[in-house]
């Protein structure tokens, strides 16, 4: 009966919008990111490009384009997609979008469950888990994906720690209500942090385990993830609400009808990574698209054009990615890089090494 499973309404005729249904640069600029980050590391031979949750399949689509328009920069590298999807109804949506509906279900490879060649003649992969993903070097984009996770909500009070809970109102038929435990849970024991000053906490142990999977991953194979989403880095507390329509819709009314979101506590990520990979942010979003280059190419774009309505629009996007009241102070990049990247040589003990390895796009100015 879950929300994405039945509905999964992104878009203006959905119940939410995301960056890259508002404007393509969004997703050039992130496949821009990760041609950045390969010729980094040496322009490796192969690279997986993996998406978690990757909704409609919009981000994907333009980073393709970026990567057929940079065709040549690529041609000596074999290049695979891996999108990670539970819904049935979005991984429609992504085939159709991605490669025209060109799919075989239930391929002989055990670990996904759809597989095709995109429109662009990559290979695309589905899969239900990021451990069936194949291991090797890969970017992994999680996109307005950690907001979507379950979460846990703890009330401090005079007696200790306390779960916030759901129940059943008994003044009112068919309402729900939130309640405190009576007393201490299991997962008040455990997911509390010893150090935490916060007297209301929302914790997503699921995030905690898929960026544990995902640091060991890079440690392991290397490449780099990018995650984007509405967040703090532990300062923020109740943050739990709905999306219905485009407009703010009450948790408990008519489960399963609205887009349940919580903002990312990145401290938490951080955390999480247990030292296995280095991590960049979380910077707000109109810093890492600025460092990216998109006023440059939206200059391009508005020279380009020469119809009104489209320079109209793409002024208007702009303003909603990169405007701090909209999107651009709401929204956080945040990366995580095997240590290797970040390690600069010291010269003055070694002056026979390597030039230090460029900075990383986005997180500071972007160097092709």
């Amino acid at each position: 009966q879950g929300y994405y499973t039945r509905r999964g309404g992104i878009g203006e005729s959905g119940d939410f919008i995301t960056s890259p249904e508002i404007s393509q640069v969004f997703g050039e600029l992130i496949g821009i990111w990760c041609i950045s980050e390969w010729m980094a590391t040496g322009k490796p031979k192969a690279f997986q490009l993996v998406e978690l949750g990757p909704g409609r399949g919009t981000l994907t689509d333009d980073i393709l384009r970026v990567f057929s328009q940079l065709a040549s920069l690529l041609s000596k590298c074999d290049i695979s997609i891996h999108l990670v999807e539970v819904s049935p109804k979005l991984s429609e949506m992504q085939a159709l979008m991605l490669t025209g509906g060109r799919v075989q279900p239930d391929p002989q490879d055990e670990s996904a469950y759809m597989k095709g060649i995109t429109k662009t003649g990559v290979p695309i992969f589905w899969h239900r888990d990021i451990q069936d993903v194949p291991p090797g070097y890969s970017f992994y984009l999680a996109h307005e994906f950690f907001d979507a996770l379950p979460i846990h909500k703890f009330q401090r009070t005079g007696k200790g720690w306390r779960e916030v809970l759901v129940d059943i109102d008994p003044e009112v038929p068919d309402q729900l209500r939130f309640v405190l435990s009576p007393s201490s849970t299991p997962a008040t024991e455990n997911f509390i942090q010893p150090e935490e000053t916060r007297d209301h906490v929302e914790v997503c142990p699921e995030a905690g385990v898929i960026i544990q999977r995902l640091a060991c991953r890079l440690e392991k194979d290397g490449g780099a993830a990018l995650v984007a989403d509405y967040g703090h880095d532990g300062t923020k507390t109740d943050t739990f609400r709905g999306f219905r329509n485009h407009k703010l819709h009450d948790v408990l009314k008519d489960p399963g009808t609205a887009d349940l979101t919580a903002d990312v506590d990145f401290s938490y990520l951080r955390k999480m990574t247990q030292g296995k990979a280095a991590t960049l942010g979380p910077i707000k979003q109109r810093e890492f698209l600025k460092n990216m280059g998109i006023d440059l190419r939206l200059q391009v774009l508005l020279q380009n054009s020469h119809d009104p309505a489209t320079r109209e629009q793409l002024l208007q996007s702009y303003d909603m990615l990169m405007n701090p009241k909209k999107m651009g102070d709401c929204f956080n990049f945040f990366a995580l890089l095997p240590h290797h990247r970040l390690a600069q040589t010291d010269r003055k003990h070694k002056p026979e090494s390597k030039s230090p390895l460029p900075p990383v796009a986005g997180f500071g100015e972007l160097s092709l």
